[in-house]
């Protein structure tokens, strides 16, 4: 099956910008506590050759299913002229280099690195789907994701980060 996307195979000059969400709620034995885990994993992308534009403060968030462990959660901006799926492999090995080991479904983790946005909008293969599926019903990506590219919009919906960040932590009237 080929990929779903809205742009060519070529990169732009300088390559393309990705959004990457962060977590982790595990500490490592090399790094410690799941905020220095994220750190970690940017200087790997960096060290794979993904340039850095821009990265959000670490936030902490409750956990999302089974597991118990509060979660470290961030967000960065990244250039690469490698293409979503190219890019993910790089993103799964570092994951595995860092301790992630595949297992229960939102269980713990050391780390957790997922594609979000594209520059390129769309993109769809087997394993890959970016925007990435549940990012826009879930604050702890949105939150960082906005405070690093408020006005980057969605590509399925035209609506910015910052306003579906209003949208899904907006108090909401109590019915009568």
């Amino acid at each position: 099956m080929a990929a779903l996307r809205r742009t060519s195979d070529i990169p732009p000059a300088g390559g393309w910008l990705y959004v990457i969400a962060l977590g982790s709620n595990m500490r490592h034995h090399r790094h410690g506590p799941p905020e220095a885990v994220l750190g970690a994993g940017v200087a790997a992308m960096a060290a794979q050759g993904i340039t850095i534009e821009r990265v959000a403060s670490v936030i902490r968030s409750a956990p999302v299913g089974p597991s118990w462990r509060c979660y470290a959660n961030g967000a960065a901006l990244v250039r690469s002229a490698m293409a979503p799926n190219a890019l993910l492999r790089v993103l799964k090995r570092i994951e595995a280099d860092l301790g992630r080991r595949r297992g229960r479904r939102w269980g713990s983790r050391v780390i957790d690195l997922d594609i979000v946005l594209w520059q390129g909008g769309i993109w769809a293969s087997p394993g890959l789907s970016v925007p990435h599926v549940a990012y826009g019903a879930r604050a702890f990506v949105l939150g960082p994701v906005a405070a690093i590219v408020p006005l980057w919009r969605d590509p399925r919906t035209g609506i910015s980060i910052r306003q579906q960040f209003a949208r899904l932590t907006r108090r909401q009237c109590a019915t009568r």
